[in-house]
């Protein structure tokens, strides 16, 4: 089964852009199904974890760290059939779920999840790894929208996260060792701080898929 490419355009570096509300219009039919989809997995989230933002993290950061792989692979074994350059896209994907990962492994250390979401993260992880490949399969662009939208609303939730810390309904618990040599946090750096370093990578991811997507359209 042949996999579409993502057009002969390389995403470049991007800064963050000003605003952390920036919300992508449905365009088309098939952007309006991408975003009702996420809207759906918003309420899932929000009906499961409430204000729980720790563990809805360590759950929905398995299931971030999916898109990237996946695409990654499917890019990399398209650019072998068709011996074919890729302009840079494996790279940015496959380093798109590695940082999504490292997301995990520090809100995991953060939080400690129950027995129950650590199956959940199982459940989640299989059931959306399978929709994302065959997905992406069929279309590239509709799964890179997807994945721009679910950032979207990644950074909302670690705002109101943020938000919770500041004001003192969460703890400004100490960051993990992990999280400071990830993102070379000062050496007593607190929640806070991760809170904001990670919100600042779904920023981005946020953008190259929203960008991605354009450049099939």
């Amino acid at each position: 089964m042949m996999v579409p490419t993502i057009g002969k355009i390389e995403v470049n570096e991007m800064p963050m852009p000003p605003s952390l509300d920036r919300h992508y219009e449905p365009a088309n039919f098939s952007d309006r199904i991408a975003h009702a989809f996420v809207v759906f997995l918003r309420f899932f989230a929000d009906t499961f974890f409430a204000r729980r933002y720790g563990h809805r993290a360590v759950v929905l950061e398995t299931v971030a760290a999916v898109p990237g792989m996946v695409g990654g692979a499917l890019q990399h074994l398209h650019s072998l059939r068709l011996i074919e350059a890729d302009y840079g896209r494996i790279r940015i994907l496959l380093d798109e779920a590695e940082n999504e990962r490292m997301h995990l492994m520090t809100f995991i250390q953060i939080t400690q999840p129950s027995r129950l979401e650590r199956l959940l993260i199982r459940l989640a992880q299989g059931v959306f790894f399978n929709f994302y490949f065959l997905l992406y399969m069929m279309s590239p662009r509709i799964a890179h929208r997807v994945v721009g939208y679910l950032e979207e609303e990644a950074v909302h939730s670690y705002t109101e996260y943020l938000a919770g810390v500041d004001n003192g309904t969460h703890a400004n618990v100490p960051a993990p060792r992990i999280a400071i040599d990830y993102w070379k946090l000062a050496p007593d750096a607190r929640l806070h701080d991760v809170i904001i370093a990670v919100r600042a990578d779904e920023v981005r991811h946020r953008e190259v898929n929203h960008e991605l997507a354009d450049v099939l359209a």
